[in-house]
Formats: C-alpha cells, structure tokens, sequence
C-alpha cells in the first residue's frame, strides 16, 4: 500500500471515530484534541478534492473543518460561546444602539472558543505547501495574562506538528547570527508582504522569510526558525488568537505593532496589527516600527 493511499485510511479512520475516543477534560489539552481532528479532516479532504480546482478545495476545507469544530464544541462544550472565521456573520462589528443588529452572545459570555477552521487557504489549495493550519484558542474572563487567552493549538498537519498551551514549546534560543550582531529574520508573507514591513527590514538589516498562515507564520518564532512576525495589513482575531497564546505560554513578546496589549472577544473582531517576537528584540523592533507605521 503506498504511503498517501495509508495516509488518506488512517484519516478515514480518524474521521469514523475509530482514533478519537472522548476527548482530554483540561481546556488545554481539548483545544490541541480540536484542532488535531479538524487537520486530519483538512488532509482527509484533500486527498479526496484534490488539486485541480483550487477555489473548490478551499471551499471544501473551509466548510469541512468549519463544520467538525462547530459540532465538537457543540458536543462537548455546549455552555461555550464561538467566534469561527466561517459564521455567518463573523466580520460584523456590533455598535450598541445601531438598528436591526442584535449583540453577539459572546460578548456576554466568559467562556469563547476562538477558531479558524483553515488559516492559509491559499497554501492549502497548492500541492506540495504545508504552510496551512487549524487555528483553536479559549478566551476567559478569569485568564492570567493580559489578552485573557487560557489555552491555544495551533495543527500543522502537513507538517506533521501541532503546537499549543497544554506542553508549551521552550523559549527559542537566540541564534548565533543574531547574539553576534547579525541580521534577524523576520517572517512575512510570502505573496503580499505589507510595504511598511518591507521598509523596516531594510532598516533593520533584517532578512524577511517568506511563509503562509499567520499560525505557522507565528510558529516559526516560536520554534526559532525566525525572530520575529510583524504584521499590519489587516487580520481578525481568530487569525491569531491560538498562536498568540501559544506564544505567550511560551514567554514570548505578543503586542499590537504600537505596544499595547493584544486584546480578544471585543465587538469588532479585527485585530489588524501584531508582532510576536523575542523578549530580547521587543525594544528595539517596536521602536523601529514606530517609524515605519503606515497612516491611519
């Protein structure tokens, strides 16, 4: 039997219920179980849609991933609010007293999953790219740190990797290059690299990395491959509430590109800026961005 034929019967199985017995009781522990699931049913689809027709592969990851995450959660934690990037009306800011929008039942909740079912579509729907990952975080009311995440996972399945709050990651080690002066390496977008970004690196001295997901984007500090992810171009807060926890748990720097607490569940959910990195770097990064932040 070849390896992707053993592959696509294993996640077959998964998906039976023949690997996924009851799920870990810890918050924790359930959110890396979540978001494992929703990556078996993301490869599960692709092995079946296939390549040939990217905008039908991602509509089917998105909704298949959607779909199993709604029902678990629905399942096993049905006293929990859900914020997913696939509701019907995830994007919409709630504004008090404006006609015919009726407020989120999140807003009143102490408990909300934060999820992005399939973070890098694009990555998704190319053979070969594994930059693609399933996104699961639990904001609380009663969280210690400051963007009241409790837990977060972050599912490369491609890569075979999941990262998340239940066995944080070590801190990363500084690289050689970077503890003898040499150019950090910050991680970008691979196909649309915010021009701001593109200038602080030149002033820096910085190498950019080209990746996909913000999730694995995130991952990369995390793990030591980059130093940094700056972002400024526009996200919502389920493209990084997971990795950021992770990060956090981790003992990472995790603030808006200005320096202010990452903050999660508010009314509107864009959350368009970030920078993850080294606390090492923190200072000096952020005082360079401040010179390089495109106008409001």
């Amino acid at each position: 039997m070849g390896e992707q034929t053993k592959t696509s019967a294993r996640v077959a199985g998964q998906r039976d219920g023949a690997d996924s017995g009851t799920p870990p009781v810890i918050d924790a522990a359930f959110a890396r179980w979540l978001a494992e699931r929703a990556g078996q049913e993301l490869l599960r689809v692709r092995a079946e849609v296939g390549f040939a027709d990217a905008k039908a592969l991602k509509t089917a990851g998105d909704k298949a991933a959607h779909d199993l995450l709604r029902a678990e959660l629905a399942r096993w934690r049905p006293a929990d609010a859900v914020l997913s990037e696939e509701d019907e009306h995830a994007r919409v800011a709630w504004r008090e007293g404006e006609p015919g929008m009726v407020r989120p039942d999140r807003l009143s909740a102490s408990r909300v999953w934060i999820v992005d079912p399939l973070d890098g579509t694009r990555e998704f729907s190319e053979e070969g790219r594994a930059d693609w990952a399933v996104h699961v975080a639990l904001w609380t009311t009663d969280s210690s740190n400051k963007a009241c995440l409790a837990a977060g996972a972050v599912a490369m399945p491609a890569q075979h990797r999941t990262i998340a709050t239940d066995h944080a990651p070590a801190y990363p080690p500084m690289p050689l290059e970077s503890a003898t002066g040499g150019a950090i390496r910050i991680a970008a977008s691979r196909t649309r690299p915010p021009a701001f970004v593109t200038a602080l690196a030149e002033e820096l001295g910085a190498e950019l990395v080209p990746m996909g997901s913000a999730g694995v984007k995130i991952a990369a500090v995390i793990n030591g491959e980059a130093d940094a992810y700056v972002h400024a171009g526009g996200q919502f807060e389920w493209d990084s509430a997971a990795p950021v926890a992770v990060a956090l748990a981790t003992g990472l720097h995790a603030s808006r590109v200005d320096g202010t607490p990452l903050a999660y569940n508010r009314a509107d959910p864009k959350l368009p800026d970030l920078v993850v990195c080294r606390k090492d770097l923190a200072p000096r990064l952020l005082a360079a961005i401040s010179r390089h932040l495109p106008p409001e």
